[in-house]
């Protein structure tokens, strides 16, 4: 019966959505932290903040570049995450947004983070229109993240 009773506490928890909304501190491009919680935006990768890429034949920061981005974007408004699940990393897996905005397609939009499973659209008009870092050359954040044995965890 103990064992039933264990098996069904697990099974009915999965599938329960978190929402929490609160002011967002911004980890990097694609990760906030709001409430004490560790989120990861669903959706995207954006480079780390190690990260450089090169556009008008210079190196730059686009790691950098894309947490200011995402800090401007969400600075002093409240950010509302739905965590669907979580990362490798313990972090909340979460769909984002500022006032029903989407927060991933947002940075997608603007080239500051790749689609990742979700936002192709917004990617391909970033692209055409050579916005962010598809301004320059990059190596896309998870081959980058390969190449120099760096994690995602900040």
């Amino acid at each position: 019966m103990l064992l039933l009773l264990v098996g069904y506490g697990l099974w009915s928890g999965r599938g329960e959505e978190e929402v929490i909304t609160d002011l967002a501190y911004v980890v990097d491009g694609d990760s906030l932290r709001l409430q004490g919680r560790d989120i990861r935006i669903h959706g995207i990768d954006a480079p780390e903040l190690q990260q450089f890429c090169r556009r008008d034949g210079l190196d730059y920061r686009c790691g950098a570049e894309s947490r200011a981005v995402l800090a401007a974007l969400v600075a002093d408004q409240p950010v509302t995450c739905t965590i669907m699940d979580t990362d490798k990393y313990g972090r909340g897996l979460a769909r984002c947004t500022i006032d029903g905005r989407d927060i991933g397609r947002e940075m997608v939009s603007r080239g500051q983070a790749i689609a990742y499973g979700d936002h192709v659209a917004a990617e391909e008009g970033a692209r055409a229109a050579r916005r962010g870092l598809w301004a320059g050359e990059f190596e896309p954040p998870e081959a980058w993240r390969a190449e120099t044995g760096a994690t995602e965890v900040q």
